[in-house]
């Protein structure tokens, strides 16, 4: 899961700083690396590293980020490396220029990367399929370059680049939210054909001048003073040009609206929109649902106080409350300099971090029953040890719930959840879940409960995509043979290998 965005600014103002907060603002999605990419007058400038937004840029890169239109991006990785040289935006310098920021993962990543290779003779620097996507737009429309000659030399118009797209669609399998700048041109945007991951696009006017944002949630529009317009569509490309005129096509023969449900579960920001769906009523929504069915189930319940898993266990949390008509107390304190641990690459390294990031208030647990409230339950790592700190603090009785179903499948969109045999509830029943993670009772939402409350009354979408609750992939492409593959690049003993690996080629750059 990453988090991108882009600008288009009036001529003669400089967008570094407005994408600079707009990372900031995305930084929930990618804690690993950052990257900003500005053209000026058709010359690229580019700064990216590893690290958080605000480790990586300096005034002295600030001051060489000129231009009026840029983009950014946030990341975490998948399957692939964390080496610097993976951090986006990736450039090619043909045609014309060309950057590129993406979120998401391309299922076809080997056939493409033959292709480009052997047909194309195009090189690949790094494992990134964000670089695979790059230079399959470079080849699309470079081949429409060359049909419209303009005083002796090639040109693209609006039409060339959209027409790229669509055959871009036409050989891209998987999840792709972009944000491109094509030098001396302007900013393209696109997304998939299921649009499986978020875009999100707004305006403002200053000065009677129209400037654009793109970006992966509406919280990056709004908070940078934008109005929001619309979500880009699924098989959608929109392009601004350089001088502020906004194009739009449906570039996909066919079009599925099938977002990922996770996003509502867990990654996007609760002040955001996406989809037509505020994240905080679907998430309050989902709290409501599951604390029906545990009354359902319970109607004699003996639950003294709901306590969230801060901080995306919250909202759920406080619905379920109110709805089971019991206290609801904060009874975790969160370190806010300890990153997410569902994202952090390594077993180890999550163990420690959830002791390091939460500390328990003794008041709230000891002598109660306590239902703590958590988005989902991925590996149980957290789940187990933050029940054993309820305990410790005395607690009576710790009782569990997910907002989310048992996460059974791994996710091949873009989401980093670990290799089948690492989920807790690989091959578990809710019962044998319980003892593993040592609750008093554990309870789940179900997947039809959690389509139904997160979707509410919004009737544009026709299906999630669920596949890490159900298995069902929803672009069909997906084999035995690729989640076996998946299982060996995702396993921890892999990721170790790989961080070491990365580790030592960054301390010789």
């Amino acid at each position: 899961m990453c988090g991108i965005i882009g600008i288009v600014a009036k001529p003669g103002v400089h967008v570094n700083h407005l994408i600079y907060d707009g990372l900031t603002v995305l930084q929930h999605r990618g804690q690993d690396a950052a990257g900003i990419v500005t053209d000026e007058d058709g010359h690229f400038h580019l700064r990216k590293s590893n690290g958080l937004v605000s480790d990586i840029f300096y005034k002295r890169h600030m001051v060489e980020l000129k231009g009026n239109l840029g983009i950014g991006h946030v990341r975490y990785p998948t399957a692939g490396s964390s080496s610097a040289t993976e951090a986006q935006p990736f450039y090619v310098n043909s045609p014309y220029g060309l950057a590129l920021a993406h979120n998401g993962n391309l299922t076809n990543a080997d056939e493409l990367r033959d292709a480009l290779q052997n047909k194309h003779l195009r090189h690949m620097n790094t494992s990134s399929d964000s670089e695979l996507l790059l230079n399959m737009l470079a080849v699309e429309l470079t081949k429409r370059a060359r049909d419209l000659i303009i005083d002796g030399a090639p040109h693209l118009n609006v039409e060339h680049v959209f027409d790229a797209i669509s055959s871009v669609h036409g050989q891209v399998k998987g999840a792709y939210a972009c944000v491109s700048v094509l030098a001396g041109y302007g900013l393209l945007a696109f997304r998939d054909p299921h649009g499986i991951r978020p875009l999100i696009f707004g305006k403002r006017v200053v000065e009677g001048h129209e400037e654009y944002i793109v970006a992966s949630e509406s919280v990056a529009i709004t908070a940078l003073g934008f109005e929001v317009i619309r979500d880009v569509l699924p098989g959608e490309a929109i392009f601004i040009s350089n001088s502020g005129y906004l194009f739009s096509k449906e570039c996909a023969k066919e079009t599925v609206y099938s977002p990922c449900i996770f996003e509502y579960v867990y990654f996007a920001r609760p002040d955001s929109v996406i989809d037509g769906i505020s994240v905080y009523e679907a998430r309050s929504n989902q709290g409501h649902r599951l604390a029906h069915r545990i009354l359902e189930d319970w109607p004699d319940h003996d639950i003294d106080v709901v306590i969230p898993v801060p901080d995306s266990g919250r909202i759920s949390a406080l619905e379920m409350a109110r709805t089971l008509r019991v206290p609801y107390r904060e009874g975790f304190v969160k370190n806010r300099y300890v990153g997410r641990t569902f994202i952090m690459p390594g077993q180890a390294m999550r163990q420690k971090s959830v002791r390091r990031k939460l500390n328990a208030i003794e008041a709230e647990f000891r002598g109660k029953n306590v239902l703590l409230v958590d988005d989902s339950i991925v590996r149980g790592t957290t789940s187990a040890q933050i029940i054993e700190m309820a305990r410790d603090v005395g607690a009576n009785k710790v009782y569990f719930a997910s907002a989310a179903p048992p996460v059974r499948y791994p996710n091949v969109y873009g989401i980093d959840m670990p290799a089948v045999d690492e989920f807790i509830a690989n091959g578990k029943s809710v019962k044998e879940i319980n003892t593993t993670i040592g609750s008093d009772k554990l309870f789940y939402q179900t997947l039809e409960d959690l389509i139904d409350s997160t979707l509410g009354v919004q009737k544009t979408i026709q299906q999630f995509d669920s596949s890490c609750f159900n298995g069902e992939y929803i672009t069909g492409d997906i084999t035995t043979e690729y989640l076996e593959k998946l299982h060996q690049q995702r396993n921890d003993s892999a990721k170790s290998k790989r961080e070491m690996e990365d580790s030592d080629d960054d301390e010789h750059q």
